[in-house]
């Protein structure tokens, strides 16, 4: 665990953390040997933070093994929540997904990485098998390249430069250089694609969010397979349908941030408010 200066960074705060993010999809239940060898943390310190977090409810035990709880998810909710992006976004990805059958992402970047922070599935016999909260290299999604785009190029080396902490090997590496002119065209057409990139037979378009000010928030975008989907329909048919869908989850989320907090609340779930004064004008 990294060291720091900062006289009032709280050491234990950040060990417990590490704790939690010991936890994967590979290692969903580990004793407390495996979970200090992950972390680099002694043993009587591992057993003090996972008593701890079992008592607050964010752990189990059984057997000498440790799992998290669902109770874990309220703490990316928080953010989530906090951002209302994926409230605002949340109907206008459902209704997508309808229309073309396919799951339908929400993502932000962080680091190197992208995090999918919404996601409406669709189920498939071939898939990347994400969810929410996972991680996945940026130059290699179409996702991320919508985001990376709108990293200035003076940055792009730093962040493509910082360690993954994806569980996922793409099929194609991009390092800046590689990666630059393929973002100069979605800066170009306002979109971006990946071709089999992340995976073989795997095709994905994905558009971005912008905030008040203009910025890229995050990015929407669905993915096919190459077996089941042509290019053709997904540049011709699902495009304009996803940059549409982009235009509304924007100006949703406009409209839910001017509103009250009390009344921004309950339009966290969903927009139904927003959507039930539209439909009765």
């Amino acid at each position: 665990m990294p060291e720091s200066s900062r006289k009032d960074f709280v050491e234990a705060l950040a060990r417990g953390l590490e704790v939690i993010r010991s936890f994967d999809r590979i290692h969903m239940k580990q004793t407390i040997s495996q979970i200090s060898e992950r972390t680099f943390l002694a043993r009587p310190t591992v057993l003090r933070l996972l008593l701890t977090l079992e008592e607050l409810g964010y752990v189990r035990s059984q057997d000498n093994f440790y799992s998290l709880t669902p109770k874990v998810v309220d703490l990316g909710m928080a953010y989530v929540s906090a951002l209302g992006l994926y409230g605002a976004a949340k109907p206008h990805m459902e209704n997508l997904s309808k229309q073309v059958d396919q799951t339908v992402s929400l993502a932000e970047l962080d680091g190197s990485d992208i995090v999918y922070t919404g996601r409406v599935e669709v189920p498939k016999i071939v898939s990347v098998g994400v969810t929410v909260g996972a991680r996945l290299p940026s130059a290699s999604t179409a996702l991320g390249r919508v985001l990376l785009a709108a990293v200035p190029d003076s940055q792009l080396q730093e962040v493509l430069s910082t360690p993954s902490l994806s569980m996922y090997v793409p099929r194609t590496r991009y390092t800046a250089e590689q990666i630059r002119p393929r973002l100069q065209t979605v800066r170009d057409q306002g979109w971006a694609e990946s071709d089999e990139d992340l995976q073989y037979g795997v095709q994905a378009i994905a558009a971005p969010l912008h905030g008040e000010d203009g910025h890229v928030v995050a990015a929407i975008g669905l993915g096919t397979h190459t077996s089941e989907i042509g290019k053709e329909i997904i540049r011709e048919r699902y495009l304009p349908l996803l940059l549409d869908t982009a235009r509304s989850i924007e100006k949703d989320w406009s409209e839910c941030r001017k509103l009250p907090t009390q009344e921004s609340a309950l339009n966290m779930d969903g927009m139904h408010l927003l959507h039930l004064r539209r439909n009765s004008i």
